[in-house]
């Protein structure tokens, strides 16, 4: 009889428990990956490429009147931003003049959904720091002078 207490019957081999625990590991980790991907995956509308979320009908309904969703999409900016860029449309581009709730809920949807990029280009370089461009020159009206007989 042997006083081992049956130590010598129990044989792990560590290599093999530590490589199917890091297999297991591995496996458990890319679904969690893909879980955290799909809960953050954003619905988009296949006819406009916006994303789907509350406000979008409005701003497909009144943005979509006059320019391509691609302005939208391609852009991105703060809500300060956003409303300067309707401010604009307004003064030079013939927008009709939105009631308070409409221009909240567009500013709202795009200032989320299509907010300023973190990892974009940079901000534009203060006017001060620019040089000064020896292209612009202060035009002036061009009198025609009469003709010398």
């Amino acid at each position: 009889m042997s006083s081992h207490c049956g130590a010598d019957r129990i044989n792990i081999d560590v290599t093999m428990v530590n490589a199917t625990f890091t297999k297991w590991l591995s496996l458990f980790l890319f679904c969690l990956i893909c879980l955290a991907a799909a809960l953050n995956a954003k619905e988009i509308d296949e006819t406009t490429g916006l994303t789907i979320a509350e406000g979008w009908e409005t701003v497909r309904n009144n943005c979509l009147a006059c320019h391509s969703a691609k302005l939208i999409t391609q852009n991105h900016g703060s809500r300060n931003t956003w409303a300067a860029m309707i401010i604009w449309m307004q003064e030079t581009q013939g927008l009709w003049e939105i009631d308070a709730k409409t221009h909240d809920t567009i500013l709202t949807y795009l200032s989320t959904h299509y907010g300023p990029k973190e990892h974009a280009r940079r901000a534009l370089l203060d006017k001060r720091l620019m040089p000064k461009n020896p292209y612009t020159k202060i035009l002036q009206p061009q009198v025609a002078k009469p003709e010398k007989k």
